[in-house]
């Protein structure tokens, strides 16, 4: 069964870090472009990050920019998102998500694979 298995949430204060990770079950996600999004209780889903397959571009959601940073291992089936300088606005359940398709992908539709999410919570 294809999976995307995302760890690395939990609870974090305000102005600390995380990094998550996602790790595909099969070889052939190192095609892909690996985005990550976050859902808020009460609001959609929304985008955050992507990398593409090779790994040599990302892009980033504004409200992110300049704090979360993304990168995927050599084999190209493990992504992380290194998220910095956190604040509660951040708190969400975030996913991980493979998809192909014009540069960048940032819409949930542009995405056939995802995880089944890792909460992140920001406390004040």
């Amino acid at each position: 069964q294809v999976q995307l298995v995302e760890s690395g949430g939990g609870p974090v204060q305000a102005g600390g870090s995380l990094r998550l990770s996602c790790t595909a079950s099969e070889s052939f996600f190192a095609t892909y472009a690996m985005g990550w999004f976050r859902q808020a209780p009460g609001k959609e889903r929304e985008f955050v990050a992507v990398i593409n397959w090779t790994g040599s571009s990302s892009y980033f959601a504004e409200s992110v920019e300049g704090r979360f940073t993304i990168s995927r291992d050599n084999a190209g089936i493990t992504v992380y998102l290194q998220m910095n300088s956190l604040t509660p606005e951040d708190t969400a359940v975030y996913y991980c998500a493979a998809g192909r398709g014009a540069w960048p992908p940032i819409y949930v539709s542009e995405y056939d694979y995802w995880g089944q999410g890792t909460q992140v919570t920001v406390s004040s």
